[in-house]
This record gives C-alpha cells, structure tokens and sequence, in this order.
C-alpha cells in the first residue's frame, strides 16, 4: 500500500500491558489522547485492539505517512507528552514499539 507520493505507509504497533483492573481507564485515555495524534504531522489514523486471551494487553496500532513523522516529528512534541501524561499511568512496564510496511495486500 502506498500514499502519497509512492512512499509507503508506516504502521507504529505499539505493545501495552496496561495494569490489572484499569483497562477501561487505559480504553478511556487512548480516546481523550486521539487528538494529540489526529493533529500530529503525518498521522493518518489510530486503533486501539485488545487481545481477547490476555485481557490487560493491547496493541495500539497508528498509521503514519513516514517513519520520521512518528520517530522525529512526534516522540519529540507537546502531543506526545500529552498521550503520555493521560495513557502513562496505566502502563505495567514500558511499552514495546516496532514498525512495520505492508509487504502483502492479498485480498
């Protein structure tokens, strides 16, 4: 898949263990946080999945037109310590972060 100019979308899946008996908590500061991504430079979109076997792991997946605008553009913003001060306190240990391209669009 790509946008924009043939450059390929970047996926930021960020692995989270929220602690045990705040995940509605987590759930509601992800969805006051949106904001903070929705204007970031690049930012094309946000989902929050749940794993249905570990209840209290998620994946917070975010799609951004280039990797600097996630590593550069954000992690070094007022919006990113914002998302951090409301999802932060739920965190159980650090997040793991990859990032990843679609090599495969098969149906």
């Amino acid at each position: 898949m790509t946008h924009g100019k043939g450059t390929a979308m970047v996926y930021e899946i960020c692995e989270i263990h929220v602690k045990e008996g705040e995940e509605a908590a987590f759930e509601a500061a992800v969805k006051e946080a949106a904001p903070f991504f929705q204007r970031s430079k690049g930012c094309l979109g946000l989902e929050l999945q749940r794993t249905i076997e570990s209840t209290s792991k998620y994946r917070l997946v975010i799609q951004w037109e280039t990797l600097d605008d996630h590593i550069v553009h954000f992690r070094n913003s007022e919006n990113f310590q914002e998302w951090r001060k409301l999802a932060g306190p739920f965190f159980a240990q650090p997040p793991h972060v990859e990032h990843t391209n679609v090599a495969l669009t098969a149906f």
